[in-house]
């Protein structure tokens, strides 16, 4: 499957206030960047992630969502939805980012990127967009794009070329994983293969939930 960046976006220093928040800024406003940008073993070049529990490092180093579940939402909610409104680093074409399988690897520009996992909706992202009861919505949906962890550093920009390279066996794609995650929950003990995959601060916490639902059985 071969698909193509649309647009590349950073937050830069234009952080997101969010007044009686702590952390009290946030990094999901992005905005599309021209010409080349370096990627970075945890991101892109000029990008923020303020809140480091919850977002960035080596698993969550990118954020992709593609432009046909922006045009989704743009229709449901009668809006504009340019690149960088759902905080992506890189808006897509191409490429059916609900059926991406965790583990599958991107080549991308001149750098390389593995999937990693769901995104799952957040307080900030309804704050962001000003619909109260947007986090409910979105995961009731399930197209929440892929985050993205770098294997080769490089350069990538609008109109760049993806290209699907590999696609691990296991079959567990985006949004299967994250329905079973958020709703499904009998079914966690099928998410084991994906466990290699996952950013290293997330495989402690779903391998727990899985061996807690084995023990139940």
């Amino acid at each position: 499957m071969n698909g193509r960046v649309e647009a590349v976006c950073v937050s830069g220093s234009e952080l997101l206030p969010l007044p009686d928040k702590r952390p009290n800024r946030s990094g999901i406003d992005k905005r599309p960047v021209t010409g080349r940008v370096a990627v970075h073993p945890l991101g892109l070049d000029g990008d923020v992630q303020v809140n480091k529990k919850h977002h960035g490092g080596e698993g969550q180093a990118v954020y992709a969502y593609a432009q046909v579940d922006a045009d989704w939402w743009a229709a449901e909610l009668d809006r504009e939805l340019p690149p960088g409104r759902f905080g992506e680093n890189l808006r897509t074409t191409g490429l059916d980012l609900r059926n991406a399988v965790i583990g599958e690897q991107w080549q991308a520009g001149t750098a390389r990127f593995e999937v990693t996992a769901w995104r799952t909706p957040c307080a900030n992202f309804a704050r962001f967009w000003g619909v109260p009861d947007l986090v409910k919505r979105f995961a009731a949906h399930g197209a929440t794009g892929a985050y993205l962890r770098v294997l080769e550093t490089g350069e990538i920009g609008a109109g760049d070329a993806v290209t699907v390279v590999s696609r691990p066996d296991h079959g567990i794609t985006v949004e299967t994983a994250f329905r079973i995650v958020m709703t499904e929950k009998a079914r966690l003990p099928e998410l084991t293969p994906i466990l290699p995959f996952l950013a290293e601060k997330d495989r402690p916490v779903l391998t727990a939930k899985i061996e807690k639902r084995l023990a139940q059985a």
